[in-house]
């Protein structure tokens, strides 16, 4: 018996196979192709990334994380005048290492250190500022949503800014003032203090500088020494209070009427100006919290026994002027510091909140 000639498949068909041809005419079909959904199932991967940018498009979230970035930019572009003003800060009478003008100083401390003299301890201190200004912007707008606003928007009175930035400030010095105090010593260690003997030949890190003043200096108490006048300077009417405070009023006063933002230079000069007016009211705080760092360490001139006999001993011995050591590269960065930090922060803030997907998208 001869075998069945195959028959080619016909053209289109999908596998290959003899698939007849339907036709609807001549062959009725009992079932009802269902219509193809016009709705996007969306891959897992776009799902996590809607949600991530759902997370991070919080308001409270979003200042969290542009503070940090703020903090980390401010801090790297005023680091050499950072550095100088703690070592006029911390030379007490009687030393005259670093008795110079702005200019001369940071001469020295290039030809002696080069750019890593300009950078000592920056590095300490964007590991530290990242979380300081992370918390600080982030209790600030959590402090001023849950217990000052009386409904979203709402414009809080100067009285409220105030209190609403000192809380925030306290909350964060209390998180990060161990990185505080080792950025403190790391900044000097290097210097040419001659009181301080001859420098090591590999000068301990972070971590080394953290764990000896653990050891040798009175274990997890060493690592807050100093955070009494912090507090005081950070505190409701101290310098995070009035930073906020002025910050705030005068970015307003700086908007044009039916405008919700200033343009990016009035931004710059709103940031200056809060700076100058809190780091000039509460800059003796600053002054007596860098003795207080350092001040278990032999060589200084100086083991003051509270925070009233430091103020007396300064002032009796340097006058009231004393208090105020370093006011001039502290001035001459705050302008650049403080501009650059509230601009990465409202730009970088923006930005994360800007990423806040659709809800229609979200409900896909």
């Amino acid at each position: 018996m001869a075998a069945p000639t195959p028959v080619p498949p016909r053209e289109g068909s999908p596998d290959g196979q003899n698939t007849p041809s339907h036709d609807p005419q001549t062959h009725p079909s009992t079932e009802t192709t269902p219509a193809p959904s016009t709705t996007p199932v969306l891959p897992p991967t776009s799902e996590r990334v809607l949600k991530l940018q759902a997370f991070v498009s919080q308001p409270v979230v979003a200042a969290f994380c542009a503070g940090g970035v703020a903090g980390a930019v401010s801090r790297t572009v005023v680091s050499p005048l950072e550095r100088l003003k703690i070592l006029f800060q911390v030379q007490s009478v009687g030393r005259d290492a670093y008795k110079l003008s702005v200019g001369k100083a940071l001469a020295k401390m290039w030809r002696e250190e080069g750019w890593r003299g300009f950078m000592r301890g920056n590095g300490t201190n964007c590991i530290r500022i990242v979380p300081y200004s992370a918390v600080q912007f982030g209790s600030y707008n959590f402090y001023k949503r849950r217990m000052f606003e009386r409904y979203p928007g709402d414009s809080l009175t100067p009285l409220a800014r105030l209190t609403c930035g000192g809380m925030a400030g306290i909350t964060s010095v209390t998180f990060t003032y161990p990185l505080d105090i080792v950025r403190t010593r790391l900044s000097i260690q290097s210097a040419s203090f001659a009181e301080l003997g001859a420098k090591p030949k590999k000068l301990p890190g972070m971590w080394q500088t953290m764990v000896g003043m653990y050891r040798t200096e009175g274990g997890f108490t060493a690592l807050y020494r100093g955070i009494v006048p912090t507090v005081a300077g950070v505190a409701p009417y101290g310098q995070v209070g009035l930073n906020f405070m002025t910050y705030e009023f005068v970015r307003q006063y700086l908007t044009p009427e039916g405008e919700q933002n200033p343009n990016a230079v009035r931004k710059l000069a709103a940031g200056a100006i809060s700076g100058a007016v809190a780091q000039t009211c509460t800059y003796p705080f600053d002054v007596l919290r860098r003795r207080f760092q350092i001040n278990t360490m032999s060589g200084m001139g100086y083991q003051y026994k509270s925070l009233p006999d430091a103020i007396r001993v300064i002032i009796a011995q340097e006058g009231p002027k004393g208090l105020y050591k370093g006011i001039v590269p502290n001035l001459l960065k705050v302008a650049p510091s403080m501009a650059s930090s509230w601009l990465s922060f409202e730009v970088c803030r923006d930005f994360l909140v800007a990423l806040k997907p659709e809800e229609e998208t979200l409900l896909r």
